[in-house]
């Protein structure tokens, strides 16, 4: 019996303190290099996309690769890179944490269209307001004092 999955993952996650740090001029290079992570970690990615201070994932996940695994080699290996390429000047790190959300491939088309908004979407809603948002609507309980880092 082989081993089947179909599982779509929104993986959300900021800059260190939230900096506003990544300048759009860039973000498709970003882009662009977090997609070859996800792919030579056998994941697929279905958008990425973000503003000055976050971004949102959608992908899959091999199923012999740990979640927190996978999120710690985007992290550890985009933000090697942002600063050995001078990508973005200001850049600090990646905050420690990390939202990740489950979703139906039924909900794929959906959530394409509101990654593909985010900056659109934070004109009228700051990052803290949409992670409260996706953490209740996920049914997740959290420690407020951790939404500011």
């Amino acid at each position: 019996m082989s081993t089947y999955t179909q599982i779509i993952y929104h993986l959300v996650f900021s800059t260190r303190d939230r900096q506003p740090v990544l300048n759009f001029d860039k973000h498709e290079d970003l882009f662009r290099y977090i997609w070859g992570v996800i792919n030579n970690r056998n994941g697929h990615l279905f958008r990425i996309n973000g503003t000055a201070d976050h971004l949102h994932i959608l992908t899959t996940l091999h199923p012999a690769q740990a979640l927190s695994d996978f999120i710690k080699d985007i992290k550890l290996a985009s933000s090697s890179w942002i600063k050995e390429n001078k990508v973005f000047a200001d850049f600090g790190g990646w905050q420690k944490g990390y939202g990740a959300f489950t979703h139906s491939v039924h909900d794929k088309t959906n959530l394409i269209e509101y990654i593909k908004s985010q900056k659109e979407h934070h004109r009228v809603r700051t990052f803290k307001e949409e992670l409260i948002d996706l953490l209740n609507k996920a049914g997740i309980e959290y420690d407020p004092k951790y939404l500011d880092e």
